[in-house]
């Protein structure tokens, strides 16, 4: 149950790190999908999509959750002798961590890529602090008195 969770939360590295071989996978693997890493701050889902064109497609980003959505729009009259390309709708949904934004898609040779940036505001970056030492405090007043 924990790595359905793991691949489908971006951001969370860490704390899935951990969890990742606590239970078996799942068996929904429909359509099947990559998360990289590709920086720090920068992710990219891959999605197979065979069968699928990009107007069939639908990606929707709203609070922290992505959703792709296909929906295989029916042509003419066929008598399939074996048919292993899924055409069913789908919906596969990605748990965002805070701060991680969509930067754009792509789709090429049944390959829909997704990408994804980790902006964190000014206030929320880690910065330094100088720190003062109480010596160089009296040097300089003392240096003021003469």
């Amino acid at each position: 149950m924990i790595a359905p969770l793991w691949r489908s939360r971006i951001g969370f590295d860490r704390l899935f790190d951990l969890l990742e071989d606590s239970v078996p996978e799942s068996a929904d693997n429909s359509p099947p999908y990559n998360i990289e890493r590709n920086g720090e701050d920068h992710y990219q889902i891959s999605l197979a999509l065979a069968g699928f064109a990009p107007h069939e497609i639908t990606i929707t980003a709203e609070q922290n959750v992505l959703t792709v959505e296909g929906r295989k729009a029916e042509t003419g009259d066929h008598q399939y002798l074996y048919r292993g390309i899924s055409v069913r709708p789908f919906r596969r949904e990605f748990n965002l961590a805070e701060y991680v934004q969509v930067k754009g898609a792509s789709f090429e040779n049944g390959m829909l890529k997704i990408d994804l940036v980790r902006e964190l505001p000014e206030a929320m970056k880690p910065r330094q602090i100088p720190i003062q030492a109480g010596n160089d405090n009296q040097r300089l007043e003392h240096q003021q008195m003469a």
